[in-house]
């Protein structure tokens, strides 16, 4: 089975998946979801610079295509540098076809099963207890036996761009994609199932409308119109037979981008199957919330770490030509022991015993400054102007600074300052290493005073201060991993202010507490409030909604919504008058270590009380008594899952 670096040419990793194994580079892991949602949107005319086919034939097409190339005028002192820019960009012609656009292809079921159903597919269907080495070969078998239902077939071929063009736009061509005609040949080897003969299939369609068919035709003769079977998606309106042939693509597909592992045969393993199960479920614990937003994206992020770095040490080894230097030597063991500890921290990650609470490290390392010398406090105006009008109401020996960004003001901080912001729109990496008691707040409306997230960072507002507090402010989350606050230990306060989620909402960790009143949390993931085992809440006057609005086509086993909690040991949650509404799970979860699970239906809670049997109502005053749980006045309503979940964890 060739897996290994000394195995693989250069090149391959770029745009090919290889035979057997689905390529690190490959560009389908993230085009699932659209897959799965049938129809992409086609990207109907794009200008990108083709790129040269090899050969006597290619060489004559691409000097055809640049006769048609539009030339632009020059202008100004940089005309010159344009023109140059531009002579690469392709056109249409007049007289060449456009494409049509694509057809819809199968929408695979995959996503949709229950876990159970996933370990009964691979677990006992496919893998049938072998071992990892052997888990190519029985693949190889599951899908050959498919592929025997149909000898032709139509479907979208979807390609890297690379393979087409030079130069593009990642986030407009995500991925070539061709209508074709599929043609499978008996299987010859192991592995030789996973290549299919293509050729283009009328009409003439492509997700690209001004992409030259020729440019394809000459592609395809280089591959000897053989490409991998993984980048073809049968497409909808053929029979029966062909939407198994899709299921089974996309079980393969499922397999080598969530369930295998690259060290997995060059391990000795005694049950594989069962962990391929373990990874099952994982997969479902992240999809259906039971993992934490910020926990799964950071497992999600070190897997896709850890496939690109072993992509750049294949890559630079069969770049060096003859035998390595001792500068090439360093670097490759350097690269390999980056895999190392990457491969460590995923092996972790799917030991089910670490997962239990977390692991959610500290992400906090400065040290806390305390006060200043003599007690004094200053109060921090952020502001590009400071006024007089602005500093009115404060008392005439008020101690001031002035600052046009929020960084430098909370860089500036000790213990007891205090942070004034005025309306305007920030952003402040310092917001997640909050270590000092200082009070940070908005003058005027919420939301006017808007601080949004690095989407670059991991992290947007963490806190282990002692007492530290947000008021009349509005954050917006944006492509952090971690929730959008969370408070790792000390006690934080939110007042009025506005929580727009993109990831998980609030994190309190193991001993840390939190108050929050008069706010407002939406668009979470995840749950809007996650409390850890141990931890401590508050919350009053809040509404709390949209939330677990997970970014998966599995939304039908989604559980979080509102609150969440974990019970080993207990949290303390104290809700007065919260509106909790519309969220895509439940009002409030409890997740417990008893043989209890049980669901209050909606519109039943309004003073910590439900409806129902008495047996329900006992349940319920007993596990809120164990857990020092207390729920006053509370409106709980339209969650698609129902007001309160409480079940083993």
């Amino acid at each position: 089975m060739a897996s290994g670096p000394d195995n693989t040419e250069k090149g391959d990793a770029a745009a090919v998946i290889s035979p057997g194994r689905r390529g690190e580079k490959a560009v389908f892991s993230d085009l699932e979801e659209a897959t799965a949602k049938n129809n992409v949107s086609p990207v109907r005319s794009v200008v990108a610079s083709p790129r040269p086919v090899k050969g006597k034939v290619g060489r004559e097409a691409a000097r055809r295509r640049l006769q048609l190339l539009p030339i632009p005028q020059a202008e100004g002192p940089s005309g010159e540098g344009e023109e140059e820019e531009e002579e690469g960009l392709y056109s249409l012609h007049e007289e060449e076809e456009e494409a049509q656009p694509l057809p819809p292809v199968c929408v695979s079921p995959m996503r949709g099963m229950w876990r159970d159903e996933k370990v009964a597919l691979y677990c006992d269907q496919v893998l049938q207890g072998c071992k990892a080495e052997d888990a190519d070969q029985a693949m190889s078998k599951y899908i050959s036996e498919k592929l025997k239902m149909k000898d032709k077939w139509l479907g979208v071929w979807k390609t890297n761009p690379e393979l087409f063009f030079i130069k593009y736009e990642e986030a407009s061509i995500p991925f070539v994609g061709v209508l074709v005609e599929v043609t499978c040949k008996p299987r010859q080897s192991s592995s030789s199932c996973f290549k299919v003969n293509v050729s283009i299939a009328e009409p003439f369609s492509s997700n690209i409308a001004n992409i030259p068919r020729d440019l394809i035709d000459e592609t395809l003769e280089e591959l000897e119109h053989s490409v991998p079977l993984l980048e073809v998606y049968p497409v909808q309106g053929q029979d029966d037979d062909i939407h198994d042939i899709a299921l089974a693509l996309e079980a393969v597909r499922f397999f080598y981008d969530f369930l295998w592992r690259d060290w997995d045969d060059e391990e000795s393993c005694e049950n594989y199957t069962a962990l391929i199960e373990e990874r099952i479920n994982l997969w479902c614990d992240i999809q259906d919330g039971t993992i934490p937003g910020p926990i799964a994206q950071r497992f999600k992020k070190t897997l896709e770490k850890y496939k690109n770095k072993r992509v750049e040490l294949i890559e630079y080894q069969s770049n060096i030509k003859e035998d390595p230097s001792a500068a090439e030597a360093v670097e490759c063991w350097k690269k390999y022991y980056e895999i190392v500890m990457l491969c460590g921290l995923l092996k972790m990650w799917e030991d089910l015993r670490l997962r239990v609470h977390g692991p959610f490290f500290p992400r906090i390392l400065r040290r806390r400054k305390g006060k200043r010398e003599l007690g004094k406090t200053i109060t921090h105006i952020v502001a590009k102007v400071m006024t007089t009008e602005m500093v009115k109401d404060l008392s005439s020996d008020t101690l001031l600074q002035q600052h046009d960004d929020l960084d430098l003001a909370l860089d500036s901080c000790y213990s007891g300052d205090t942070v004034v912001i005025f309306p305007g729109e920030y952003q402040a990496t310092n917001l997640a290493l909050l270590t000092d008691d200082i009070i940070i707040k908005g003058v005027g409306k919420r939301e006017e005073i808007v601080i949004t997230s690095e989407p670059s960072r991991d992290s947007f507002v963490v806190s282990k201060a002692e007492n530290v507090k947000l008021m009349h402010l509005t954050l917006v989350q944006q492509g952090t991993v971690d929730g959008i606050v969370v408070v790792e230990s000390g006690h934080m306060t939110l007042e009025d202010c506005v929580l727009k989620c993109e990831g998980t909402g609030v994190c309190v960790l193991t001993g840390a507490a939190l108050t929050i009143t008069d706010s407002e949390i939406t668009g979470a993931q995840g749950a809007g409030v996650e409390l850890y085992p141990g931890s401590i809440a508050i919350l009053e006057r809040n509404e709390i909604h949209h939330c677990n609005n997970l970014r998966t086509s599995d939304n039908s086993k989604s559980t979080l919504g509102g609150v969440n909690m974990k019970v080993l040991p207990a949290p303390k949650l104290k809700m007065n008058n919260n509106h909790i509404y519309s969220n895509n799970g439940y009002g409030v979860s409890i997740l417990q270590p008893t043989e209890q699970f049980f669901i209050i239906a909606e519109g039943t809670l309004n003073k910590g009380a439900a409806s129902g049997d008495k047996k329900d109502d006992d349940m319920l005053s007993k596990v809120m008594q164990n857990l020092n749980l207390e729920m006053n006045s509370n409106k709980i309503e339209a969650n698609l899952k129902g007001d309160i979940r409480i079940v083993t964890s």
